[in-house]
């Protein structure tokens, strides 16, 4: 079950979050259009798609949502010409439906178990249980710390350096200590003297300079391959030719233009022989190109590593340490960064010119200097270091002690935060140990019951159940039926011919809440019909006439029933809607027998603005004038002179307003005193007159009130809308019959 949801980000919603919390079993939402109600269900629908609105689920225990909205009437119904099968469990499959029963009490068992356990383990918002006490006594045992270190930090702050300014890291300085201290204990007057002595003003040890490693680039600089003339093999019968010109460099970069000219020479533009074309492969040989990789290599391998020593120089200079001579250290660099430069250029020549010989310009007497200013400075800081070792024993010994103290201070609380803490854990991992078992249980079960399933699943009942109700409530033009790959259905009219595209708004709206009301009790696959789910509701009588509204209201409200009753497996209801009479028809009453107020919650969704706003009621806020009205019929005691004009206005609001009824032939339906009755009644819903001085509207006395009450009563009961004068008569409803 959801227990909250934040809303923020997300369509008409703002980055302060609004927030759904507290909620229940029923939660009904109410707001005009375009407010942000089909936002909820959306994100109800599919949360992964709304990271700023996150939902909390109780005990972290997720369930499949059905949510009915446009998005699902587009998906199901105007998408297609066919409607997915709604597989159900047949009836008559007794034994397969008991192992189903036997398998799923099984499987709600374990997943009560994870529920309790998770709910022990980390409560039902994920911060409590046992995780939340520990986290209890961690956030205590901080605090305690903390105040031990503010007591004492003015004159052993020394002692606390690197965890004054966190109480997390002093907590956990505080029991790494607790483990392997094993200094004096001393008062703390000795402490405090010892500290003002030794954390005041005194050096602080350096950190050495890295070592300038040169040795791999001097290396580089003295390769043969520079000092080699890399041209063809010397046997071949143009070699004379190219070692006379001197142009073996030249003719290797022409060799990618003849080959791609198919034999031609790219200079002169004249075919060539097969034996010249040989003799210019075995010319530019397997040694020549060994030898052209070597270059290569050696010219990348030069390039990186004189650039990581340029940047470790860069970062030495950047330390400014005390003891090195950075000038200096500058000015090497920049004429060790020229010749590195030149070297560069020289190799590039080398890859360009394989014939060519190359010597590079030596580094080793820049990067000896360079060496030595680093040894000489890590020196420095050897002497240095050496010089306040025994102050920074002194330092370390004194900051044990400091912490030995705190450590004494501390004894009881630190005792019974590690008992308590070692407790905890342990039970912690003994329920995430329960939960994984129980969790694997589960699973277990849910497979066994998705074979079961499988065995004992049909689309037919649907087919059924819809045709039934649509035969009941007057739709007598089409009906739903399987298609010939039985997986399916469609909707067909006496003919046999499809009905989908020809259906009015309310008749297609109609429809596919009846198709979405069965799917609640079974699945669009051969398993899934007993998984446990919530339910979400967005203004499903959207386009339906006002008596179709009752019908959908009763349907839902015959839900809520189930779900109290602890039937089927949805567990969880959302109603939104903006019709303030479908409102009050799902809603109404809030007291009867078997209902508690804490099972309900009431929302209203609003848009001041530009953002929405959510506002959270202890009761229903949508109350009319309409229901005011009803409460004045529903009185013991009534006034003769206002009871007149309370029926009318009832009348006027529900059947003129609400459903557009004509009542031209009702009033025929009495006889006598009771059809002036209606009369008077019934023509200000007609006309909408009001005859506020007509004789026979005033002229009502207390002897016919009970006339007109009864009269009022059969009005509805004539229209076939006796339930909801049974709904707003509420406790006061008395049966004829009895």
């Amino acid at each position: 079950m959801i227990e909250s949801i934040s809303i923020s980000g997300v369509a008409t919603y703002g980055d302060t979050a609004e927030l759904l919390e507290g909620l229940s079993h029923f939660n009904f939402i109410y707001g005009s259009n375009g407010t942000g109600k089909t936002t909820i269900g959306r994100i109800i629908a599919d949360e992964s798609t709304f990271p700023t609105c996150p939902v909390t689920w109780r005990a972290g225990q997720k369930l499949r949502a059905l949510v009915y909205n446009n998005d699902f009437v587009e998906r199901n119904f105007n998408q297609s010409t066919h409607l997915k099968g709604v597989f159900t469990l047949g009836e008559k499959q007794v034994d397969i439906l008991a192992q189903i029963t036997s398998a799923k009490e099984e499987q709600d068992a374990s997943t009560a178990k994870v529920v309790n356990l998770r709910r022990n383990l980390q409560g039902d918002d994920g911060k409590g249980g046992k995780k939340g006490e520990l986290a209890s006594i961690e956030v205590g045992f901080k605090a305690r710390c903390w105040l031990q270190k503010q007591k004492h930090d003015a004159k052993l702050q020394g002692g606390f350096e690197g965890f004054r300014n966190s109480a997390e890291r002093f907590k956990n300085k505080v029991l790494e200590e607790s483990i392997s201290n094993a200094a004096s204990l001393l008062t703390l007057d000795e402490l405090e003297k010892k500290a003002e002595n030794l954390f005041a003003g005194s050096p602080a040890v350096e950190t050495f300079t890295p070592t300038v490693d040169t040795t791999k680039l001097l290396e580089l600089e003295a390769t043969p391959i520079l000092r080699k003339q890399v041209i063809g093999k010397d046997t071949v019968d143009i070699a004379a030719m190219v070692k006379k010109l001197e142009n073996s460099d030249w003719i290797r970069a022409g060799l990618d233009f003849y080959h791609v000219n198919n034999g031609v020479c790219p200079f002169c533009q004249q075919k060539t022989s097969d034996a010249f074309a040989q003799s210019l492969r075995d010319f530019f040989d397997d040694a020549f190109a060994q030898d052209t990789r070597l270059i290569d290599n050696l010219a990348e391998d030069y390039r990186t590593e004189a650039s990581r020593i340029q940047q470790l120089i860069e970062s030495i200079i950047a330390s400014h340490s005390r003891f090195l001579d950075v000038e200096k250290l500058k000015l090497e660099k920049d004429l060790l960064d020229a010749k590195i430069l030149i070297n560069n250029q020289r190799l590039a020549v080398k890859k360009k010119e394989a014939s060519r010989l190359v010597e590079l310009d030596s580094l080793s007497n820049v990067c000896a200097v360079l060496k030595g200013l680093v040894d000489d400075s890590n020196m420095d800081v050897a002497e240095h270091n050496k010089m306040v070792a025994n102050l920074r024993n002194e330092r370390i010994n004194l900051t044990a002690q400091i912490w030995r103290f705190i450590l004494e201070e501390l004894k009881p609380e630190l005792s019974k935060y590690k008992a308590s803490k070692d407790g905890l854990e342990k039970a912690i991992t003994a329920m995430t140990a329960q939960i994984e078992e129980a969790t694997a249980e589960m699973l277990k079960k849910e497979a066994e019951i998705s074979e079961l399933e499988k065995q004992s699943t049909s689309i037919q009942p649907t087919v059924d159940g819809v045709n039934g109700l649509l035969s009941s409530f007057g739709f007598q033009g089409f009906i739903l039926s399987t298609v010939a790959s039985g997986k399916s259905y469609k909707l067909v009219r006496s003919d046999g011919s499809e009905a989908m595209a020809t259906l009015s708004e309310g008749e297609k709206t109609f429809v596919t809440f009846l198709y979405f009301y069965y799917l609640l009790k079974g699945s669009e696959t051969e398993t899934g019909m007993t998984t446990d789910r919530i339910v979400v509701f967005d203004d499903p009588v959207s386009r339906l006439d006002s008596d179709i509204l009752f019908i959908v209201g009763s349907l839902i409200k015959q839900l809520f029933s189930e779900v109290r009753a602890g039937v089927g497996h949805i567990k969880q209801i959302f109603v939104l809607t903006h019709n303030v009479y479908f409102h009050k028809e799902v809603t109404y009453p809030s007291r009867q027998k078997g209902v508690s107020l804490s099972e309900r919650t009431y929302w209203i969704v609003r848009k001041p603005g530009l953002m929405s706003r959510l506002e959270k009621y202890q009761s229903n806020p949508i109350k009319t004038s309409y229901e005011l009205l009803w409460a004045e019929v529903r009185k013991q005691e009534h006034s003769s002179p206002a009871i007149q004009n309370t029926l009318r206005r009832i009348l006027e609001n529900y059947f003129k307003i609400l459903g557009g009824m004509a009542f031209d032939d009702l009033c025929a339906k009495f006889e006598g005193n009771e059809r002036y009755i209606c009369n008077s009644l019934c023509s200000w819903v007609n006309d909408g007159s009001h005859y506020a001085l007509d004789d026979l509207y005033v002229s009502i006395n207390e002897t016919m009130v009970e006339s007109y009450l009864r009269v009022f009563r059969a009005i509805f009961e004539k229209t076939n809308h006796d339930a909801h004068y049974k709904m707003m008569m509420a406790d006061t409803f008395v049966d004829v019959a009895t």
